[in-house]
């Protein structure tokens, strides 16, 4: 059990460095999947350590979350690259009224 929670901290870690020292959106998106995946895997371990399927069905209910974030997402990414030819998030910045 250690062994799968310390793979997922490194896998938070990793995402966390990447949300934040990355300047694209795409890269940020990126990273917040990997978070999401880190926590199902913990919530995975817990549910099998414990015997029950608590963590399971929410390990699902994150992954519905982070598709419909990953649609909406990409939606806005893509409609600010057409205004802007870029993704940078320094650009997204100057879009606040």
């Amino acid at each position: 059990m250690s062994y799968y929670l310390l793979l997922s901290a490194l896998l938070f870690a990793i995402g966390l460095y990447g949300v934040l020292s990355r300047r694209t959106a795409i890269l940020i998106f990126m990273s917040i999947e990997l978070m999401l995946n880190a926590a199902n895997l913990a919530f995975v371990t817990f549910a099998r350590n414990s015997g029950n399927l608590e963590g399971q069905a929410m390990a699902l209910v994150v992954i519905a979350l982070a598709a419909a974030e990953v649609a909406v997402g990409l939606g806005i990414i893509v409609a600010v690259f057409r205004a802007r030819s870029s993704t940078s998030v320094d650009d997204l910045a100057e879009l606040r009224g």
